[in-house]
């Protein structure tokens, strides 16, 4: 859908997230958080509209884990998005047993497209 042009993937990690961890080739950037305690930016709502093109363009919010970006979904449907999704296992996925990501889901393991700066 997002390669068609059907949807649009909106990344909501951080800055630092997307340039040390990695991105989805041709996502869009809308942070949902800011700084160590991760707390919500004010205008988030704003930004996706502005950054999307209006709220009823089908979206797809990715996080690290999608636990952010289920939150940001919920937000966005709130606001009057109507067609706003979460990507459920995230970037990098759950933890496994060591408190390590990326060994059993998320993004990166199920080998969709990536980049890192």
């Amino acid at each position: 859908m997002v390669q068609s042009g059907q949807a649009l993937l909106v990344d909501v990690r951080s800055t630092e997230e997307r340039h040390f961890v990695g991105q989805v080739p041709g996502s869009v950037h809308v942070t949902w958080d800011t700084g160590t305690a991760l707390t919500r930016k004010p205008r988030f709502d704003k930004k996706l509209e502005a950054k999307v093109g209006g709220k009823h363009r089908l979206v797809l919010l990715l996080c690290r884990s999608g636990k952010r970006s289920a939150l940001a979904a919920e937000a966005a449907a709130r606001a009057g998005f109507t067609q706003v999704f979460n990507i459920l296992e995230g970037f990098e996925g759950d933890h496994d047993g060591a408190l390590q990501r990326g060994h059993f889901n998320g993004w990166r393991f199920h080998g969709l497209p990536w980049t890192q700066d």
